[in-house]
């Protein structure tokens, strides 16, 4: 009776210690440098008597150990907290005589204003709360609040966490890092061109109905890479080793690009890698390149980058690499960097294509269930 009860108040703990302390520490700095910083500019006194107010205490949890929530980004901090400040100090006015009314007032309140204002921030809650029981006197003065230590400790704390993310190589406010097609076109790279799209999120969202404390964009950086997983796990038993060419066409490192190009020409390649004299690969020769120094040898016009795997490599390492359009190739090598084989994006393109149709062919042949 007991056991599921505690198995659910254990919980998981999905953060790293050298993260949990990174971000323990830049709390600490962040909120003493936002109480002293804010009490030397209300008062000009350089003593170490901090002006706070105690939500930013649970602004900075979000700024310093989750930035990357929606609800932790600098729009959220600085516009929620001050809403719900004005929001608060309203109605400690308009109902001063029943205080405890002016705070369910203060909060419901805030908590709309902030939500219909695209700056949904939990500590807002407590500032309103902070605001009917704060607020003195009870005259248009007390919006200095909303002010001091409010707004200023908001701004200052803001400025800390961002500081401190880039101390620390982290990045705030939180960006989802777009990936760019490597050929500078608009199109989107090759793995987003199928599967869901960001309109799939959408309704999927709005189905779902109760708000997410995630972004869209994180969602959809996080689907994908589930995605990236469940294929690794589909095709990890499948070796570079049994697709690759072991009879490949290459050049060698000191022949004459003028040869090396009518080689090229004459087998309908492209591209050869380029071997030393101990059958060790070098690079890659190309048909531009060696036409622009077709008076040369062949290491004058060598790409010495070419992306290598063992044959023990399972292909899912090549599908993120060979579909990116960055490289159209990976050479086999063994230890010493000799070549035995070539993988193109053709042959992988062929294996992933069997592998799907062994996939189906099994999913026909399963018996239907029944109930």
């Amino acid at each position: 009776m007991l056991s599921p009860l505690l198995r659910s108040l254990r919980g998981r703990n999905p953060i790293r210690a050298s993260e949990a302390l990174r971000s323990g520490v830049g709390a600490l700095l962040g909120i003493g440098v936002t109480g002293l910083a804010a009490h030397f500019i209300v008062t000009g006194d350089a003593s170490a008597a901090p002006l706070l107010a105690a939500p930013m205490g649970a602004s900075a949890v979000l700024a310093f150990a989750v930035p990357a929530s929606p609800l932790a980004q600098p729009r959220a901090v600085i516009g929620g907290n001050i809403l719900s400040a004005i929001v608060g100090v309203t109605c400690a006015l308009l109902f001063h005589q029943q205080p405890a009314l002016a705070a369910a007032c203060a909060v419901g309140g805030a908590i709309i204003v902030m939500a219909l204002l695209g700056c949904l921030h939990p500590p807002g809650g407590a500032v309103a709360l902070g605001a009917t029981l704060a607020t003195a006197p009870l005259d248009a003065a007390a919006y200095i609040y909303v002010l001091t230590p409010i707004g200023l400790c908001s701004v200052l704390l803001v400025g800390s966490a961002m500081a401190y993310a880039h101390a620390t190589g982290h990045t705030y406010p939180h960006r989802v890092a777009k990936r760019a097609n490597p050929h500078a076109t608009q199109d989107p790279p090759p793995s987003h061109r199928v599967g869901f799209t960001q309109a799939d999120i959408d309704n999927a969202l709005k189905r779902y109905g109760d708000l997410l404390d995630v972004d869209r964009d994180d969602l959809d950086a996080l689907f994908r890479e589930v995605e990236l997983q469940a294929h690794r796990r589909i095709h990890a038993h499948i070796l570079c080793g049994d697709i690759m060419s072991r009879d490949v066409l290459t050049v060698d490192l000191h022949q004459s690009a003028e040869s090396a190009l009518t080689y090229m020409r004459n087998h309908d390649l492209r591209t050869a890698p380029v071997l030393d004299a101990e059958g060790k690969i070098v690079g890659m020769a190309r048909r531009a390149e060696l036409l622009a120094n077709r008076n040369k040898l062949v290491d004058a016009a060598l790409d010495p980058f070419a992306h290598k795997v063992r044959p023990f490599t399972p292909i899912e390492a090549l599908l993120p690499i060979l579909s990116s359009g960055a490289v159209h190739e990976a050479m086999v090598v063994d230890e010493n960097r000799t070549l035995l084989g070539v993988i193109t994006q053709t042959d992988l393109l062929a294996v992933l294509y069997r592998a799907h149709i062994v996939e189906a062919l099994a999913l026909q042949r399963r018996p239907p269930v029944t109930a």
